[in-house]
């Protein structure tokens, strides 16, 4: 399906939206029957199922690279606060409802945004990465993904790529939520951290797991779009070897 271009909204209509959508979701968050994960364990679970890292510093066209290295402060501090983070059967893991809003009282700074389909800056900005990170291993794990967001285009390049495109998940506090349920009867782990070159993650699990997972792209294509080339995949497919 080809990426639909944003629709116009003038400044007032964006403002009074995310008013909107931010009131509902807390209100989903204190009315709703999820049980919303929320204890950490300083001790890991044994067994990683599966683990992955991105790079923390890449040069984007057009992009200043002192919004990546303020990401790296953003993705520090947002680490920090889901690193350890314990699932256990029943349970929802909500990005937002753990992070917060990050604001500068937090320390978050100004980093890289999409905003209506441009590169924009914003508090908090380039936390996107982490939500890809873990909703990219989530996808290797038998955890359930309950809500995730697409980005409305990629700005990655296309050299040394080693995930497909549209296998991300982007965010906006909060209205733009990965929520991930734990539908298993094993107890998982979040493990989050930050290398000097690397955001690094790990799903782990109290028993050895009996299945792998791949992902892969499926009949790819690229099209032209207001100037700037879109990236699209028809379908991806999940499979799992026992």
């Amino acid at each position: 399906m080809p990426i639909q271009k944003p629709i116009k909204r003038n400044q007032l209509r964006i403002y009074l939206g995310k008013k909107y959508y931010r009131l509902k979701r807390y209100w989903a968050w204190y009315t709703d029957e999820k049980k919303y994960a929320k204890k950490k364990e300083e001790s890991k679970l044994k067994y990683v199922i599966f683990t992955h890292k991105t790079p923390l510093l890449r040069q984007l066209k057009n992009v200043d690279m002192w919004l990546q290295h303020n990401k790296v402060t953003n993705l520090n501090i947002a680490s920090k606060c889901l690193n350890e983070i314990v699932l256990k059967p029943g349970e929802t893991f909500s990005y937002w409802r753990l992070l917060g809003n990050t604001n500068k009282h937090k320390g978050y700074v100004d980093g890289m945004i999409l905003h209506y389909g441009k590169v924009t800056t914003g508090t908090g900005g380039g936390l996107c990465q982490l939500s890809n990170l873990i909703y990219w291993m989530t996808l290797h794990t038998p955890l359930s993904v309950t809500e995730r967001y697409r980005h409305s285009y990629d700005v990655f390049p296309d050299s040394k790529r080693n995930q497909p495109f549209g296998s991300g998940a982007t965010c906006a506090y909060n209205y733009l939520d990965l929520q991930i349920k734990n539908e298993t009867n094993q107890t998982y782990q979040l493990v989050v951290y930050l290398t000097d070159t690397h955001l690094v993650g790990e799903w782990r699990v109290e028993a050895p797991p009996t299945r792998t997972y791949e992902v892969y792209e499926k009949e790819h294509w690229m099209t032209q779009s207001t100037g700037a080339v879109m990236q699209d995949i028809t379908r991806f497919i999940e499979k799992y070897i026992t």
